[in-house]
């Protein structure tokens, strides 16, 4: 991979699994970001035998590329996660982090410089293991009840529009007079239309099941996070469920 990217560094983390899979396991392409301050406590967490994470690729705040774990290895980046009907994604995923405080020390948009990098590195990752686009997921999308990374401020629309990911077809301005309309009564339906999509629905009580809205929102609505159930949501989910894999 090395040689197709541009300045690409290497700082190796120890933090993987020792046997090497096959080529053929990897069909996940997984994105966070890191939630610390800076780029040198991150490289420094993510390369720390006592911290029991890594990652395959690491982007930093100005948008130099570290390799941290090569692809044909399992870097420990997922946790207890799924989509479809897999689980433990670690094992048939790369996973990126990108450099972001997050949520708690003050989230920011990425840069043009870290979204160029990503856009180069993940398409010749999707390239390279002919990874489906309904297969390029942030960690909030399979670990809803425990992760809201990479958040409301990656681009996923800008994405989808250079074939990373997916995004709905739906007209904006018709979406936005549907935005706040109540349609709880439909929930059910819509808890159907997120498990087409890919989404493991399991929740216990409704404070759950709001954490998973509000990562729906946060990925496919992200003018407003409320974890409420409203026509606009509907409509964007029932239309995914329709988006060619």
């Amino acid at each position: 991979m090395q040689k197709n990217v541009e300045k690409m560094t290497i700082n190796y983390s120890p933090n993987f699994d020792l046997k090497k899979r096959d080529k053929k396991k990897i069909k996940y392409l997984i994105y966070h970001y890191t939630g610390i301050k800076n780029d040198k406590l991150a490289i420094q967490k993510l390369t720390s035998f006592n911290s029991n994470v890594s990652c395959h690729y690491y982007i930093t705040r100005s948008g130099k590329l570290i390799q941290m774990v090569p692809d044909l290895y399992v870097a420990w980046h997922a946790g207890k996660s799924s989509w479809l009907n897999h689980r433990s994604l670690n094992y048939k995923s790369i996973g990126i982090e990108i450099s972001n405080p997050g949520h708690e020390h003050g989230y920011r948009n990425f840069s043009d410089k870290q979204i160029r990098c990503l856009i180069r590195i993940s398409k010749l990752i999707i390239k390279k293991y002919n990874i489906d686009k309904n297969k390029i997921l942030g960690h909030s999308d399979i670990a809803p009840l425990r992760k809201i990374d990479p958040g409301e401020k990656f681009p996923w629309k800008f994405l989808s529009k250079k074939k990373i990911g997916i995004w709905h077809n739906i007209n904006f301005k018709k979406l936005k007079s549907s935005r706040q309309k109540n349609y709880e009564e439909k929930l059910s339906e819509f808890i159907n239309y997120l498990k087409k999509i890919g989404y493991n629905i399991d929740y216990s009580n409704l404070n759950e099941l709001k954490k998973i809205i509000k990562v729906f929102q946060m990925r496919f609505r992200p003018e407003l996070i409320n974890g409420k159930l409203d026509l606009e949501c509907f409509n964007i989910a029932k239309s995914l469920c329709n988006i060619k894999k």
